[in-house]
């Protein structure tokens, strides 16, 4: 078991989307604080109604994270700060038939056409045996431009031949 502010995960690109009927569907509009050359991420997030602010390190596969709620209020004092550096994203919120969460994002705005699935794990272990399903695409969890901070302030980065596959 992983302590509770570490998350493993891993993250792919979407082949075809799969079949959403039970699956649970959120609007996310996030935006960072920090800028993308700072090793410490700090991310304001908005889920539905609800208002996070995020504090994450690391890189890869395994990463610190801390989320703390916040207010609405809380979150439109610094969101001005997130100016252009900010992404739009349904989340589809599902299990795979192992069973195991799948986190389906499909983006909107200037990365509509990108669509990525991550899956958290509780140990290496677990991630390092994970089978990916068969609409999952290429895997992207160590590449730089697939990470979300890297998509809000860097769009262009993502190629649309690369978008489609």
């Amino acid at each position: 078991m992983t302590d509770q502010h570490i998350e493993i995960e891993r993250k792919f690109l979407v082949k075809t989307l799969p079949d959403l009927g039970n699956a649970q569907k959120m609007y996310i509009h996030q935006g960072y604080l920090t800028d993308s050359n700072d090793s410490i991420e700090v991310r304001l997030r908005r889920k539905d109604d609800q208002y996070f602010i995020t504090v994450k390190s690391g890189s890869g596969m395994v990463r610190a994270e801390r989320e703390t709620s916040i207010d609405q209020h809380q979150f439109d004092t610094l969101w001005p700060e997130t100016q252009g550096k900010r992404i739009e994203k349904n989340r589809w919120e599902g299990k795979l038939e192992t069973q195991q969460t799948y986190e389906l994002d499909v983006f909107l705005g200037a990365l509509e056409s990108l669509m990525l699935v991550e899956v958290e794990f509780s140990s290496l272990e677990e991630a390092d045996n994970f089978a990916p399903a068969d609409w999952f695409g290429r895997e992207v969890t160590v590449d730089k431009c697939y990470k979300n901070k890297a998509l809000a302030m860097n769009p262009q980065d993502i190629k649309t031949s690369v978008l489609s596959k």
